[in-house]
């Protein structure tokens, strides 16, 4: 019986030791603990443990009325030594797993919380990115796809997606305040102008997040966007300003789609500008030029029929806005002499991509009556037969000679 005790009390030393190290009470030992048993502390040696406990014993035993002399099954003094350096031994090994789990409980508790962990949070965090324009950290805020497709913008194209954000052209310092009701309020200041964002209250609806951003607007009503949020990864990531759902890849198509038209307006209003500069020449010199070379700028010396100012560097020289510029005089059947061959030759001015179709789709082509042709000749270089293209809308109409 005393010795399954004994074992009872060495187990239940080890109980008291896993419950100091979860922050549990620890059971003080009671009628289950061996008779005279003594416990052990940091600050005893075990050989006075084991004295204490056979003083003990030997007292409950003349408490009973007994007189005898241990016998076999009693615990000894040198059992309660072993017990006691098995309990100091436990102690000591657990004591820097004790220091070790309070620092990482601690070391947790400072852990700033992630990017997007509440809902307003992120988007004052959004809205202060855009209004610094900085691009990489504004990134963070939108969807992982959205993202990726954000930073393969150019720069140019960030900042202009950014500055519809805030509502705002220049880069301005992002200042956050509290309202009366306890709402954010983010400021962006700029060296023009300043804006004021007030944000509403939160409505959460399981993965989805939408708050309402009210913007000041002086002698008016103000102006109010509606912005949705997604959990993504419990992380608050952007997904929609007002009623448009934010879709960076399409919006990259739009952007693309739209720089290749201004680059073929573009080249359409440079081929316009040659056969301006050609007509003018024909006038001043009585002749066309040889080549668009002659049309580039003059020297301080002033003009010549080989440096005439009418086009700037890049045009001159046949190259300007991803497009490359070719022309070439037609002489004209009709001419007797040399000089009406002056006055009735033609000429044919035709524009291709640079690169197709990085910098444009379609190729154009004009000649001295002023029609305009073109289409996408998959880089190569459109003529007379093409489809002619409308001034007013550059587009073409197709039929029409």
């Amino acid at each position: 019986m005393n010795g399954r005790q004994n074992k009872t009390s060495d187990d239940q030393s080890r109980d008291n030791w896993s419950a100091i190290a979860k922050g549990k009470k620890v059971r003080q030992p009671g009628n289950a603990s061996p008779v005279g048993a003594a416990q052990s502390s940091p600050g005893r040696t075990c050989s006075a443990v084991a004295a204490e406990g056979a003083r003990r014993r030997r007292k409950t035993w003349l408490r009973k009325g007994e007189s005898r002399k241990p016998h076999r099954g009693d615990t000894t003094p040198m059992e309660m030594m072993r017990t006691c350096s098995q309990e100091k031994r436990f102690a000591r090994l657990l004591a820097p797993v004790l220091l070790l789990a309070l620092f990482a409980a601690g070391a947790a508790a400072q852990k700033s919380p992630p990017i997007g962990a509440d809902v307003s949070t992120a988007l004052s965090g959004a809205l202060s990115a855009a209004c610094q324009e900085d691009d990489v950290t504004f990134a963070k805020y939108l969807t992982s796809e959205n993202s990726d497709a954000y930073l393969k913008l150019v720069g140019p194209q960030r900042n202009a997606f950014m500055k519809r954000m805030v509502q705002l052209d220049d880069p301005g310092r992002p200042l956050a305040s509290t309202s009366d009701d306890g709402l954010p309020v983010l400021r962006c200041e700029t060296s023009a102008i300043t804006t004021e964002m007030r944000f509403g209250p939160t409505k959460i609806d399981d993965n989805l997040a939408f708050i309402t951003v009210s913007i000041p607007v002086a002698g008016g009503d103000p102006r109010t966007i509606r912005f949705g949020l997604v959990r993504e990864q419990n992380q608050w990531k952007i997904l929609s300003l007002g009623l448009v759902l934010i879709d960076v890849p399409a919006l990259a198509d739009e952007w693309a789609h739209a720089d290749l038209e201004a680059q073929e307006n573009n080249a359409v209003d440079n081929l316009r500008a040659i056969a301006s500069a050609l007509d003018a020449y024909r006038r001043a010199f009585g002749v066309l030029p040889e080549s668009l070379a002659q049309l580039g700028p003059a020297p301080a010396s002033g003009i010549s029929p080989d440096a005439a100012s009418l086009l700037d560097a890049d045009l001159s020289a046949g190259a300007k806005d991803g497009y490359r510029f070719r022309y070439r005089i037609v002489p004209s059947d009709a001419a007797q002499t040399q000089e009406d061959q002056n006055k009735l030759a033609g000429y044919e001015i035709a524009a291709t991509p640079s690169q197709y179709p990085k910098t444009g789709r379609r190729s154009f082509f004009i000649d001295s009556t002023g029609a305009l042709r073109g289409a996408d000749k998959q880089g190569s270089v459109a003529g007379p037969e093409d489809p002619r293209i409308d001034a007013g809308t550059n587009t073409e109409t197709p039929g029409q000679p």
